[in-house]
């Protein structure tokens, strides 16, 4: 079992940046993926982008190209950090870490990102 706990949210305005956090625990050793994603009012859950726990080495989705950087302490599956750059009021919403095997079985609760223009 693993339990991931996010932080790093809040409010800001718009052009500014946040980085996320997701620390995970419990049975570190079943992850093999760990991803982030978000849920925008209005919208399903999309993912942004997700990390290979054993390399680090990071993918990005469409909804992560060029304005989120994930990366992950080197040699561990935790903590896993989002950074978001040039914030806008589109990007309000709930952030959330998953963890894989590669499927997506563990979540976290998400933390509310909430963008002022």
């Amino acid at each position: 079992q693993v339990h991931l706990v996010e932080s790093g949210g809040g409010s800001v305005k718009a052009g500014g940046s946040l980085t996320l956090t997701c620390v995970a625990e419990g049975d570190l050793d079943a992850i093999r993926q760990v991803g982030w994603f978000r849920q925008l009012p209005g919208h399903e859950r999309e993912q942004i982008a997700r990390v290979w726990s054993r390399t680090g080495t990071p993918y990005y989705d469409d909804a992560g190209l060029s304005r989120f950087t994930i990366s992950q302490t080197e040699g561990a599956p935790t903590p896993v950090y989002l950074d978001i750059k040039n914030l806008r009021p589109e990007d309000t919403g709930v952030y959330y870490c998953a963890a894989g095997t590669p499927i997506w079985t563990w979540w976290g609760q998400g933390t509310q990102v909430t963008v002022s223009s």
